[in-house]
């Protein structure tokens, strides 16, 4: 196995990509802070061109390929982010770059790899498939592999955050790093403990796909299932990457999709910013066990923004709903005239904003001169939807949640 990477090699990989990869802001989170009980810092890489942190350690390994190789093209695996700086970094360098991403992985990411100029090639349904089929290209084709992870040049790559963390806030207590075959967390816990000693460095894992989490614990943990952080679904760590997170690691917490979907919905919500699921994983963590963190500095990676519109729509509506402020109702009533504008003016009435309505009434389970309604209405909070509700019961009309 290959040595891990030192201080001294994230400290030259810094040098090597400056000019060429942002060095993106650490913000303080005042309102995240307020919600969590612990001052938030975010480390903004959903800024960088691709939109995410994977062009440190992608740009660090092209450069480190002699000029044969480089003439060879690379091949690259990866649910999206790896695959567009890889696509983006090796089309600034004259590199040919082909690309296996799994056939799940979001349209918006595709495009955004062809178009940097990348040929992509979809196949399997995780990014191990993926991997599989990249490892059989790369031998047919005799490209250069460029792991997403297990690599010595892209782990001090992604060190080169933990550098940049540190020097804008060298008191923080805590990093919060999302994980998912390692090699950010490997090497930002290897810059910060060199510098740090004391520094939390804390993974945050997707509950579906717990691979580090597992290997930590030498227990034999299934993965699987359909999550927002396509991005950290892995199955299978590397071997370079576990070796660092035994050594600087000091915890890893598994995150369930409410809180990826809340954490998301907040960077929106709150900090006026697009986080894909994985890139929220860290504020997930802590929204999960806010008890670890309270009144302590903590840094957290939102380290990509690539997440389909559709997709951040839906996150955002399923959220209103778990705040209650959007609301769902039926009710069975007498097919007459007049109701619909009496039950109208008194959700109005009361504040609330009719957003849908579905009138049925060949449905067999209402008498034939009755209807059923679902309406779907807006409120303030749970309290006012209940005042709303309670309200059209106070007519007479039964109200059901739903």
């Amino acid at each position: 196995m290959p040595r891990l990477p030192t201080l001294e090699d994230i400290r030259a990989a810094a040098a090597d990509i400056a000019g060429q990869v942002m060095r993106t802001p650490l913000v303080a989170a005042p309102r995240l802070s307020q919600i969590t009980g612990c001052e938030i810092f975010v480390k903004y890489e959903n800024m960088q061109v691709t939109n995410a942190f994977k062009e440190r350690g992608a740009l660090v390994k092209l450069l480190a390929l002699p000029e044969a190789d480089r003439r060879r093209g690379v091949i690259a695996m990866s649910a999206g982010n790896h695959a567009q700086a890889v696509a983006y970094h090796a089309a600034g360098l004259g590199i040919s770059a082909k690309i296996v991403m799994p056939v799940t992985t979001p349209h918006v990411k595709v495009q955004a790899t062809e178009a940097f100029g990348a040929e992509v090639v979809l196949e399997g349904e995780l990014v191990s498939d993926a991997q599989v089929a990249a490892a059989r290209i790369a031998v047919e084709e005799d490209r250069v592999w460029v792991h997403p992870y297990d690599d010595v040049d892209v782990i001090r790559g992604q060190g080169t955050i933990a550098l940049e963390m540190l020097e804008d806030r060298p008191d923080l207590d805590a990093m919060v790093v999302p994980v998912g075959g390692g090699g950010m967390i490997a090497g930002m816990g290897i810059a910060a403990k060199a510098l740090r000693p004391d520094i939390a460095v804390i993974g945050a894992e997707t509950r579906l796909y717990p691979a580090m989490w597992a290997r930590l614990r030498d227990l034999d943990q299934p993965c699987g299932g359909n999550t927002l952080a396509e991005g950290i679904a892995v199955r299978n760590v590397g071997e370079l990457t576990l070796e660092a997170a035994r050594q600087v690691v000091d915890d890893i917490i598994l995150v369930d999709e409410p809180a990826i979907e809340r954490a998301v919905s907040l960077y929106l919500t709150a900090q006026k910013t697009i986080a894909e699921g994985a890139g929220a994983a860290g504020l997930a963590a802590v929204l999960t066990e806010p008890e670890r963190f309270a009144g302590r500095k903590v840094g957290l990676v939102l380290c990509g923004g690539n997440i389909d519109p559709r997709l951040l729509a839906s996150v955002l509506m399923r959220e209103l709903a778990r705040e209650e402020r959007i609301v769902a109702i039926r009710m069975n009533l007498p097919d007459r005239p007049g109701v619909l504008g009496d039950l109208s003016t008194l959700i109005g009435g009361r504040g609330g904003n009719i957003l849908e309505v579905s009138h049925r009434r060949t449905v067999l389970d209402i008498p034939a001169k009755g209807a059923s309604l679902d309406i779907t209405f807006e409120a303030r909070n749970g309290q006012h939807a209940e005042e709303v509700c309670e309200a059209l019961r106070a007519r007479g009309y039964e109200v059901t949640r739903l």
